[in-house]
């Protein structure tokens, strides 16, 4: 930072040959390399490959001689450029990613695409199956859909990826040709309003069309992503868009410190390494004796402030500072004061200045003399996000405001996986002040539980369901009921939750901290870490992470594409075939009759019998689910919270005749409406599709 507290960005040039990676070779022991095609030329990159614990993690890299100058800076930075040097990069990490991997013989049977940056590798794919292979695009699209998996990290508009036509045209072009498509064909993979020429091209759409399973990273953003996302599916309730949820984890031994650890060892056994996910294991966190838990935390707290002492000071060295400042930083915090943490990337919808909503009441929590209170803050905004970097800059000006405040608020700059752990290792509170619902998951203040800080945290994330789904257990604490408001009303709900989060802090977490036994032990505390790792640590991990989508997601994808590759691909041409006739008489579908043993009142636990006459055009009743949608009505006589029964084929004249029963399942006004979706058996999901007729009255 300048003197003024303004974010500055610095690009350190990485050597690679100076650096833990090796070259990743091909077939000849040499170095590989992959080829995209750019216009009017082709764009080389080596493959370098990078060993994290047992996994390769490889990556391309475009500076080589053979690229033009222009090119060689494709794989510079990571926030660089225009949209232009955007789909750049995310063309070489979508199809030079997959090339790369067929290059080194990597021949993945199910392929996980997380965010839509990478989604082009499905579109390479297709055109592997269909320019090599020979496969019809339909039989292509089948195979592709089948074995993709999905993951969006952003339920923030602005962070997904999208691009105008043109810039398609320009670098997607030649996919036009070999696919089979025309340019409208193409564009429509991707636009969220394919009937609008001048649509963008959207890589999260892109990402969701082309793979079986999608999923959000947190409970609340499985919720969040079906209301954003719903417009790809016409007609559907939001409830049911078939997008799923996986919370995110950590990898616990990358986090938790090794004082921490050690002390697991001796009153857990080792097996929390092996098995994270086993609640088991983690239920002996009762065994540790309270005095051994707070001299292990009260040691990495002084580390922490040791730590930043050091940062600081070599801060103001760059800075230029004086003598007396740069001595002062060895004054900064106290080893025995209750820690708060923040620290992430600063974005102006994470509130990093909530608690600077009322600086008189916040500099009287910090300096009261019996209980005092310090903050270290950590991040860095977004090259280009001025408002974020403005946050930042008021915080440093509020921490200059007198030389008591120095002592009691730090501000750690250029945050990195290295201060990210001294913080989540040595603070007592990690503080999570999120405008919900734009957090999808974040996973710090999963770190820092691990490591016995309690979260002080917005119900948002992850932290929603750590919180609801563990009533009775004081995990943390919660600013807040989960209340969701306008946008139009961000002032007055900042106003609401900044008091709300002062009267936490005041009335509950100062208070508990200080409450000492004979021996300086914080009982109360102590017993809410221990609430808080045994009953957090088994959840939020990588371990049942991968586990979960394994089970989920993995496993399907790998079913379903050996059972729709087998013969020949036999099923994945069927299906395209059976597709191309729903598509192509959909418009014939609709509801012509409904009858029931229509009453006023039905009383709880009875059953309304329903008969729906349906037109197929020339599709037949096989083709097709026919539903009772039922549920209670609101204020506007729109069903919510609706159910879907399926509905039994009776008779086939012009028209269709199907029936079926809606039970009373509770008190007060209840509809129905009929639906029509398409089924197969093959299909991915039931609304695989994205069509979907309703009875005249529906809701939909």
């Amino acid at each position: 930072m300048n003197n003024d507290g303004w974010q500055q960005e610095g690009y350190p040039i990485n050597d690679f040959y100076s650096m833990p990676l090796q070259k990743a070779t091909g077939k000849d022991g040499t170095q590989a390399f992959v080829e995209v095609s750019f216009p009017g030329r082709a764009v080389r990159a080596a493959i370098w490959k990078v060993h994290v614990g047992r996994i390769p993690v490889y990556l391309l890299d475009t500076n080589i001689r053979e690229n033009s100058r222009e090119d060689r800076d494709i794989t510079d930075q990571l926030y660089g450029g225009n949209q232009e040097m955007r789909i750049k990069q995310e063309v070489l990490l979508g199809v030079g990613g997959k090339r790369a991997l067929a290059e080194l013989g990597v021949r993945p049977t199910v392929f996980h695409i997380n965010e839509g940056h990478s989604a082009f590798l499905a579109v390479e794919r297709l055109r592997e199956m269909v320019q090599e292979e020979k496969k019809p695009f339909a039989e292509a699209l089948e195979i592709t859909e089948a074995s993709t998996v999905f993951t969006t990290h952003t339920p923030v508009p602005a962070g997904n990826d999208r691009f105008a036509p043109e810039l398609i045209d320009r670098y997607l072009y030649g996919y036009y040709a070999a696919l089979g498509l025309s340019r409208e064909q193409f564009l429509a993979l991707g636009q969220e309003n394919p009937g609008n020429v001048h649509s963008e091209f959207c890589m999260t759409a892109l990402a969701i069309r082309l793979a079986a399973h999608t999923n959000g990273v947190s409970r609340l953003h499985g919720r969040v992503a079906r209301g954003m996302w719903k417009h790809l599916w016409p007609g559907l309730p939001v409830e049911e868009v078939p997008i799923a949820s996986i919370t995110n984890g950590i990898h616990a031994r990358s986090w938790i410190s090794n004082d921490m650890g050690w002390l697991f060892n001796r009153y857990l056994g080792t097996r929390w390494m092996e098995r994270p996910a086993d609640q088991t294991i983690w239920q002996a966190i009762s065994r540790i004796p309270d005095e051994e838990l707070w001299r292990t935390h009260e040691r990495r707290r002084e580390r922490l402030v040791a730590f930043a002492r050091r940062r600081l000071r070599s801060q103001l060295e760059r800075r230029g500072a004086t003598r007396r400042e740069i001595q002062s930083a060895g004054e900064v915090l106290n080893p025995d004061v209750l820690t708060v943490g923040f620290a992430r990337r600063f974005a102006t919808y994470k509130r990093a200045d909530l608690l600077l909503r009322d600086t008189d009441r916040l500099i009287a929590l910090l300096t009261n003399k019996e209980r005092p209170v310090q903050i270290i803050f950590a991040g860095k905004a977004h090259p280009a996000d001025s408002p974020g970097k403005e946050l930042i800059r008021r915080i440093i000006h509020f921490i200059r405001l007198n030389d008591e405040l120095r002592r009691h608020v730090a501000f750690i700059e250029d945050y990195d996986i290295n201060v990210a752990r001294y913080l989540v290792q040595g603070v007592d509170v990690w503080l999570n002040t999120p405008r919900r619902p734009l957090e999808a998951s974040g996973t710090s203040g999963m770190k820092a539980a691990a490591n016995g800080a309690l979260n002080v945290s917005i119900l948002d994330g992850w932290w929603d369901e750590a919180v609801r789904d563990n009533p009775g257990i004081d995990v943390g604490w919660a600013i807040g009921n989960g209340e969701e408001y306008r946008e139009s009303e961000a002032e007055y709900q900042d106003d609401i939750e900044s008091r709300a989060l002062f009267n936490l802090l005041e009335k509950e977490v100062v208070p508990l901290f200080y409450d000492r036994s004979s021996n300086g032990v914080p009982r109360g505390w102590t017993e809410r870490m221990k609430a808080s790792m045994r009953t957090l640590c088994p959840v939020f991990n990588t371990n049942r992470m991968v586990c979960e989508y394994t089970g989920r997601f993995y496993r399907d994808a790998e079913n379903r594409w050996r059972d729709i590759t087998a013969n020949e691909c036999k099923k994945a041409r069927d299906l395209a075939a059976w597709k191309t006739r729903v598509f192509r008489e959909w418009h014939n579908v609709r509801v012509t009759r409904i009858e029931s043993d229509h009453v006023n009142e039905l009383p709880v636990g009875k059953m309304l019998h329903v008969l729906a006459t349906v037109s197929l055009g020339n599709l037949l009743p096989a083709d097709v689910s026919v539903q009772v949608y039922h549920g209670r009505l609101d204020s506007h006589g729109e069903i919510v919270e609706g159910a879907a029964t399926n509905m039994a084929f009776v008779s086939q004249g012009s028209d269709a005749v199907f029936e079926g029963d809606v039970p009373a399942i509770g008190s007060g006004q209840h509809g129905f409406a009929i639906r029509v979706v398409p089924f197969h058996p093959d299909l991915s999901n039931r609304f695989a599709t994205r069509l979907i007729t309703w009875s005249p009255e529906s809701p939909g």
